[in-house]
């Protein structure tokens, strides 16, 4: 009775061995040290594909935007001019979900509202601010996304395509429906770079 029972255990480590060893068996780990963006591939995935390593430069990894120079605001509607750096303009960002944004404000203007998720930088999404409204002004924004766009309240409400319907938007704001015909009329112009 020892035997046939010292039989099934050693036929059930067996078994139970040969099992681990296909559940091991997988593909590597995905975590990379850089992946590059790959704009030229035609391969469509949730990202861009990475560039082969090899072909990898360190121009991958900068951007000759410079940033610390103010930019004009004077064509904008709103008075701002939001300048992107994501993945396609620094493909080396790819994969690591950030991007970074910098809004120069004329004095008066404003960044219309919008819906965006930011990532705090030293407990505030803006490392510097100028708070006086009649002067100029620059924000700089770390966001949480390696491509990250921006829903403007306005345009996505009085600019949609197709439009929503004037009576519908009349009642919802508790206005004249000419009001929101002429609000439809000026619906914001993209400020983005």
């Amino acid at each position: 009775m020892a035997s046939l029972s010292s039989s099934c255990f050693l036929h059930f480590t067996t078994i139970l061995a040969l099992v681990s060893w296909q559940a091991l068996a997988s593909d590597p780990g995905p975590l990379q040290d850089f992946c590059v963006a790959d704009n030229n591939s035609r391969v469509l995935v949730n990202g861009f594909v990475c560039k082969d390593p090899k072909a990898v430069t360190a121009e991958d990894f900068f951007v000759a935007a410079k940033l610390d120079m103010p930019r004009d605001t004077k064509m904008s509607k709103v008075g701002s001019n939001v300048t992107l750096i994501n993945v396609m303009k620094i493909a080396g960002l790819n994969m690591l979900g950030i991007s970074l944004a910098r809004i120069d404000y004329a004095p008066l203007g404003e960044n219309p509202p919008h819906t965006q998720t930011l990532v705090p930088l030293r407990s505030s999404p803006f490392l510097r601010f100028n708070p006086n409204p009649y002067k100029p002004a620059v924000a700089i924004a770390a966001l949480s996304s390696q491509n990250p766009g921006a829903i403007t309240i306005a345009k996505a409400v009085f600019g949609s395509k197709p439009m929503i319907s004037d009576d519908v938007l009349a009642k919802a704001f508790q206005v004249e429906k000419k009001t929101v015909d002429w609000l439809q009329a000026q619906f914001l112009a993209d400020n983005h770079n």
